[in-house]
């Protein structure tokens, strides 16, 4: 498998994203991450924060860019020369929205393949919104982010 690209919103990136990035940087020669705008999400980080973080944190895989976009998935998975989308899974819930996402997207370019991986079980139940509130409220998030995202979130809360 050529370039594949990794998407999301990373509001901000966790363990569980990371696992997800590091697995598809394992099966395919280039991974892009491809950060969502998604303003309708009203992001705690910038897209510009959430690149960076995302940068940062993936540093150490080789094959591994990372990219921020706005507009639709399809459109900027084809500028990239992407063969495929990897995402992750977590739970049913996630594969009843997964699934509707990747019909969508197929019919939109039907060249472009969805392939999903499933979360290890220590992942399956994180996401960026439970990180968030978690460090809202002034909670330890050590175990869920990278040091770099504890350190951004403390600073966005206020916390250090």
């Amino acid at each position: 498998m050529k370039r594949v690209l990794t998407p999301g919103t990373f509001d901000p990136i966790t363990y569980g994203h990371l696992d997800i990035i590091t697995r598809a940087s394992q099966l395919s020669d280039e991974v892009v991450v491809a950060v969502a705008a998604s303003p309708e999400k009203h992001p705690l980080f910038t897209l510009e924060e959430r690149t960076e973080l995302v940068r940062v944190v993936t540093q150490n895989l080789p094959n591994v860019e990372v990219r921020s976009f706005d507009g639709l998935l399809v459109d900027f998975a084809h500028e990239m020369g992407a063969r495929a989308l990897i995402r992750g899974l977590r739970a049913i819930t996630d594969f009843e929205y997964e699934f509707q996402m990747s019909a969508l997207n197929y019919q939109l370019a039907d060249d472009l393949d969805t392939i999903f991986i499933m979360s290890p079980p220590q992942y399956m139940y994180l996401s960026s919104s439970i990180v968030r509130e978690v460090a809202s409220l002034g909670g330890n998030v050590d175990r869920f982010v990278p040091p770099e995202v504890v350190r951004a979130l403390d600073e966005k809360f206020g916390l250090r």
